[in-house]
């Protein structure tokens, strides 16, 4: 896991928390198949992400809004990455072998 943390933004540490959640969520209703789980905490992921770089940094040339992509592609995808880890840990964990 602290690997995974090295490259998230220490302030999109949240974002994986909240994905964690939000999968709880959608586990548990019948309304979504557990394959397409880690398709919207993906996306979920990008577009939390996405807003919070956004709003906090310049976005006034061609170069500073294809980082920004960049880090909001890169940021979302790892944090639904953790949140999908973490889940998985505690499902491990939980077996009896």
């Amino acid at each position: 896991m602290e690997l995974i943390t090295e490259y998230i933004k220490p302030e999109l540490i949240v974002v994986a928390v909240v994905l964690y959640i939000v999968g709880i969520g959608l586990k548990k209703t019948t309304v979504v198949k557990d394959k397409w789980i880690p398709v919207i905490l993906g996306t979920a992921g990008i577009l939390l992400c996405g807003i919070w770089v956004f709003a906090n940094g310049p976005v006034g040339s061609g170069r500073e809004a294809a980082l920004a992509v960049f880090t909001t592609i890169v940021q979302g995808v790892l944090a639904a990455g953790a949140s999908t880890y973490v889940n998985q840990i505690l499902k491990q964990l939980k077996k009896e072998e």
